[in-house]
């Protein structure tokens, strides 16, 4: 989880998570989750779900774009640094949508400037500025409270240039890189740093979507 996808959850994400809520998040970066921590209230009923094996996780889902989860569920969806890696964000955002509850809110954080990068089995598909956001949120019918693409990091510095977060070079190479970068940045130098766009959007209330049922699928 890098510094910038923190910074945002918690200038704009963090005031909605009011205690006694039900949280759905997608894609966690551990268990606990770097969000959940960073809300760090016990009140709140956080679940968790993704693609691959975790004991830990609520929820093992085996389709990216139909969960284990019945409709109008949860008060928040959450999910960071995960839109990228979805190939079908039209039909995926949906999912998000139908287990969320009439009245709550989907909240994405996806990466903007992250350079390409993928794994095995990770692909890397998207980088999305708000505009765009705004019309995926449009298609599930979620009406759009913000959508911005910002970096917080590194905020003392005079110059930027769009990248990876610094603070993710864990390489000696990497860790030298951003020593100085940070030494050079004192003197006007560009220092790098990460942009992201974070959405928070509210689902409409409609009540032919309220059936509380699970969702079917074609078998």
């Amino acid at each position: 989880m890098h510094t910038n996808s923190k910074l945002l959850f918690e200038k704009y994400a963090k005031p909605y998570f009011t205690p006694g809520l039900r949280v759905l998040e997608i894609g966690p970066d551990s268990i606990p989750s770097t969000y959940k921590t960073i809300i760090g209230d016990n009140s709140l009923s956080w679940d968790t779900l993704d693609l691959y094996q975790n004991p830990n996780l609520t929820y093992l889902a085996v389709d990216e774009y139909c969960y284990p989860i019945p409709d109008n569920h949860y008060d928040i969806v959450l999910s960071g640094q995960v839109l990228e890696h979805v190939r079908k964000v039209w039909v995926w955002i949906k999912e998000l949508a139908r287990v969320c509850k009439p009245g709550g809110l989907v909240i994405t954080i996806n990466p903007v400037s992250y350079p390409y990068h993928v794994t095995p089995v990770i692909v890397d598909c998207y980088r999305i500025f708000p505009d765009g956001m705004k019309a995926l949120y449009q298609e599930a019918e979620l009406s759009v409270i913000t959508s911005v693409f910002e970096s917080l990091e590194y905020p003392s510095y005079r110059n930027y240039i769009p990248g990876c977060s610094l603070d993710s070079r864990r390489t000696l190479r990497g860790r030298i890189w951003r020593s100085l970068n940070l030494f050079l940045g004192k003197t006007g130098w560009p220092v790098e740093r990460a942009y992201d766009t974070i959405t928070i959007g509210e689902k409409i209330n409609n009540s032919s979507q309220a059936t509380g049922e699970p969702k079917q699928t074609d078998t």
